[in-house]
């Protein structure tokens, strides 16, 4: 299978498909042999650098893991460990979780589970094996029956067709013909991208009807599409917009649904393992991400992105980001490496000598810390996947499985890559002068993220060309789309919020935690009460209270409009200084939604409040600055 992938990516240099990938007119004409010349220079650099680091680093190991572990390993990552081994019959949380799945995603999962299923069989394992038949037997009971088989009343087939707008559309019970007459309903520009329906629910109603056609990536390769995300009335969520426990769900969604995307377009996904190997346990380069981060954070306390790399991106930009050939032209190598000695002497010391460092240097220094990184800036698990996205059939599908490859990169990892997108581009925005393209900049970063010591004999199974013209593309969407890329897309936000929602039923229901929720409703009562005695007797329906113990000692009953929105609100409080409360600038303070079928969202000012309180009428609405 995977030698055929490759020898089809070999067909695409030659003979171009229509709106092949990336425009792979892509491969030859627009990725000319002067752009791919930056490219081969970079990578030739990197060996020469290599080449003198006398000594040579442990090259990192990927695992070829056995039959079954990967699915196994899969289902961990997805939160759904508990449909087998010895944990199999406690799977209540996970029947929450699958009821709330859609059609792709949910045969993302029985697939995997069928596989573990056979290989545990093999191996006669003595653990409960259930029949992944059993597992969705509830779901799939029939069309129009509820998705958790335990509730008729609660989520009727007739309720999710409302429900359709909001994303939620992807419960089992949806008839098939559902998504389709969706799609064709939202009139979609082709340069929206649209996060209210599951992405592989929409590659799989492009693959049966002729709508395919107009989303084809064609056009020069320096125009890439113009996308965008049209306005969301409940607001836009953005990574670091949700609380820790329901990032946990997204990361578990996002995982399934990338899954269920590249199932959909027969793309091979597969996360690599790496094998532990001995690393630096201290210093700047070559140390992990996360140590390097609780080092630094011992100096300053909240640190997210570390502190060499940081001052590397203020060194190149403080001389001026308008010199020809920044990031292209290397750094004088033996200069590149007493430097990077010294520097792991004295950085933390506070006594090197930042004048004497070159600009050039400094990117090489930036460049060279990415790549020494233990294990490369989009992991192990992933890089292969973020690889493979200049597979996708058109570049909506590319830009839809990078969001979601950058919700599944560890935090640390997401940060920094952030950081140094922003840096790129701004790079980018000095062309005139530094003779810096998208294009070049892309060719010059794709080596230093892409090619890594431990997994060269791996990629280079492809064509070589092909493989830097597919991954300096992917770099270069990164690039140029990175503000989309940091969207929760809204169909998993909404999965979440039915999560919520039925794990709090289900709790409900639960004998032993009645008592305890009839204690606790009564203390919070009892302590409402004394709070906010107003709140039963004042609010009328259409109207919101909102509290800002940061700039307010009282709390506001605001009306609900039809065109209110969050930012009005934090400006009204902002409006009427009262007392001796701290001064907070409009920035720095924000609306959020807590409570309800979500655990805590900090809203963007665009969110349409009337719109969002229809979708969680039981949330409580704070403003307070964002944490960090």
């Amino acid at each position: 299978r995977r030698s055929g992938q490759y020898t089809m990516n070999h067909d695409h240099s030659k003979k171009i498909p229509d709106g092949a990938s990336f425009d792979r007119s892509g491969s030859q004409d627009s990725l000319d042999e002067l752009s791919m010349d930056d490219y081969w220079k970079e990578l030739e650099n990197i060996h020469e650098t290599r080449g003198n680091n006398h000594e040579e680093r442990v090259a990192l190991v990927v695992k070829e893991p056995d039959e079954g572990e990967l699915e196994e390993e899969w289902l961990k990552e997805a939160g759904l460990s508990n449909l087998f081994g010895e944990s199999s019959g406690d799977s209540l949380e996970s029947m929450v979780f699958l009821s709330t799945l859609t059609r792709t995603q949910k045969a993302a999962v029985e697939k995997r589970v069928e596989t573990v299923t056979q290989t545990m069989r093999k191996r006669n394992k003595q653990h409960q094996i259930p029949d992944v038949r059993d597992i969705f037997r509830l779901q799939n009971d029939s069309k129009g029956k509820v998705c958790d088989g335990s509730e008729p009343s609660s989520v009727r087939t007739s309720e999710n067709k409302n429900e359709t707008h909001d994303g939620t559309k992807g419960n089992f019970c949806l008839g098939t013909d559902e998504p389709k007459s969706l799609l064709e309903d939202v009139p979609s520009s082709d340069t929206d991208i649209n996060l209210e329906i599951s992405f592989a629910e929409q590659a799989a109603n492009l693959k049966d009807s002729s709508v395919g056609k107009m989303y084809k990536g064609g056009g020069g390769d320096t125009l890439l599409p113009n996308f965008r995300l049209p306005k969301d009335k409940t607001g836009t969520t953005k990574i670091g917009d949700l609380a820790p426990q329901d990032m946990k769900k997204v990361y578990s969604l996002a995982l399934i649904e990338l899954t269920a995307l590249y199932d959909i377009l027969g793309t091979e996904f597969k996360q690599q393992k790496a094998v532990k190997i001995k690393t630096k346990d201290s210093g700047l380069f070559g140390v992990p991400l996360s140590l390097l981060l609780e080092q630094d954070q011992k100096k300053i306390p909240g640190t997210k992105i570390p502190l060499i790399f940081q001052k590397l991106i203020a060194q190149i930009e403080e001389t001026t980001l308008e010199t020809e050939g920044l990031l292209r032209i290397p750094g004088v190598a033996t200069r590149v490496k007493g430097l990077c000695q010294e520097l792991e002497a004295k950085f933390y010391e506070g006594t090197f000598n930042w004048e004497n460092v070159k600009q050039h240097d400094a990117a090489s220094l930036l460049k060279l810390f990415i790549r020494e990184l233990p294990q490369p800036l989009l992991t192990v698990e992933y890089l292969k996947a973020f690889q493979d996205v200049q597979n996708l059939p058109t570049r909506k599908q590319q830009l839809q499985a990078l969001n979601l490859l950058v919700i599944l990169l560890p935090e640390a990892n997401r940060d920094t890559l952030k950081v140094l997108l922003e840096f790129l581009q701004r790079v980018i925005d000095h062309r005139d002068k530094n003779k810096m393209t998208l294009k070049n900049v892309a060719m010059v970063m794709a080596p230093n993220l892409f090619t890594f010591h431990g997994f060269a004999s791996k990629t280079i199974e492809q064509s070589e060309f092909v493989m830097a013209a597919g991954t300096a593309n992917v770099m270069r969407f990164m690039i140029q789309y990175q503000k989309l890329l940091w969207t929760i897309p809204k169909f998993i936000v909404n999965q979440v919020r039915k999560q919520n929602t039925e794990s709090q039923k289900k709790e409900k229901k639960d004998k032993a935690m009645k008592k305890l929720l009839k204690k606790m409703a009564y203390d919070r009562e009892k302590h409402e009460k004394q709070e906010k005695t107003p709140n039963d007797t004042d609010v009328p329906q259409g109207v919101i209270r909102v509290q800002a113990p940061h700039l307010s000692k009282v709390s506001m009953a605001i009306q609900l409009t039809e065109e209110l929105k969050a930012g009005d609100i934090v400006a009204r409080f902002l409006s009427q200084k009262s007392g001796n409360v701290q001064t907070l600038k409009k920035e720095e303070v924000f609306l959020y939604e807590i409570g309800g079928n979500i655990g805590e969202r900090c809203l963007d000012d665009d969110t349409y409040m009337k719109d969002l309180y229809q979708l969680n009428p039981n949330a409580e609405w704070v403003i307070k600055p964002k944490q960090s």
